[in-house]
C-alpha cells in the first residue's frame, strides 16, 4: 500500500496532486485504513501558500469520493438476498443492516448525506442502500451533497487552519484534523440527541 501522506506532500507543486486526491477519497469510500482526510486536509494548507488551488482540491476529493460510494451500492445491488444470508438475525452486523433500512426508508437523505462524516457509518449507509435497492436517482443526488460537502469542509479545514498558521505548517494540519474531528463528532452528538428525544421512531417495527 503506498504512503499516501508523503506520496501527497511530494506532489504538492505537481498537477499529479489531484489524480492522488481522487484515488485517495476513491478509495476511501469502501476500503478501511486509506488515510484520505490527512491527505485533503495537507492538500488544503497548501492552497494556503498558493501550492495548491483549493477549489481544484475541493473539486477532485468530490469526484473521487462521489465515485468511490457508488462501488459498495452497486456491490450491494449486485449480492442482494446473498449478502442477508450473511446476516443472521439477532448479530450486531444484522441489527446495523437493519436500522441502515429502516432509517432510509424514513429519511435516507440524512442517512447518506451524515453517515459521509463517519468512516464506518459511509461503508454500511452505501452498501446498505444497494442491498435494499435504494433508488439510483436519489442516491447519486444526495451522495452528490454529500461527497461536496464533506470534501468542501475537509479541505478548508486545512485551508484555514494554513492561513492562520502559514508559519508552522504542523500546526496548521492539527488544526485542520482537529476542526474535522469536532465535526464529526457535532454530526454523532446530534444523531444522539435525535435517537433519545424521539426513541419510538428508533424501535423496530414487526
Amino acid at each position: 500500500m503506498p504512503d499516501w501522506i508523503n506520496l501527497a506532500e511530494s506532489l504538492l507543486a505537481s498537477p499529479m496532486l489531484y489524480a492522488v486526491l481522487i484515488a485517495v477519497s476513491l478509495l476511501d469510500s469502501f476500503l478501511p485504513l486509506i488515510p484520505s482526510e490527512p491527505v485533503v486536509i495537507i492538500a488544503g494548507v497548501a492552497g494556503a501558500t498558493g501550492q495548491t488551488n483549493i477549489m481544484l482540491v475541493i473539486a477532485a476529493t468530490t469526484v473521487g469520493a462521489f465515485l468511490g460510494d457508488l462501488v459498495p451500492y452497486s456491490i450491494g445491488r449486485l449480492m442482494g438476498e446473498r449478502a442477508l444470508k450473511r446476516l443472521p438475525a439477532g448479530t450486531k452486523r444484522r441489527k446495523a443492516y437493519d436500522w441502515f433500512e429502516r432509517e432510509l426508508e424514513l429519511r435516507g437523505g440524512f442517512v447518506l448525506v451524515s453517515t459521509r462524516f463517519i468512516p464506518v457509518g459511509r461503508y454500511l449507509a452505501t452498501g446498505t442502500a444497494g442491498v435494499v435497492r435504494y433508488p439510483l436517482r436519489r442516491f447519486m443526488l444526495y451522495v452528490a451533497i454529500s461527497t461536496a460537502t464533506w470534501s468542501a469542509y475537509t479541505a478548508l479545514s486545512g485551508y484555514l487552519g494554513g492561513v492562520f498558521f502559514q508559519e508552522n505548517t504542523l500546526l496548521s494540519i492539527a488544526v485542520g484534523v482537529g476542526f474535522a474531528l469536532a465535526v464529526t463528532g457535532a454530526v454523532e452528538l446530534s444523531r444522539y440527541v435525535r435517537r433519545r428525544n424521539n426513541p419510538a421512531k428508533y424501535v423496530r417495527r414487526p
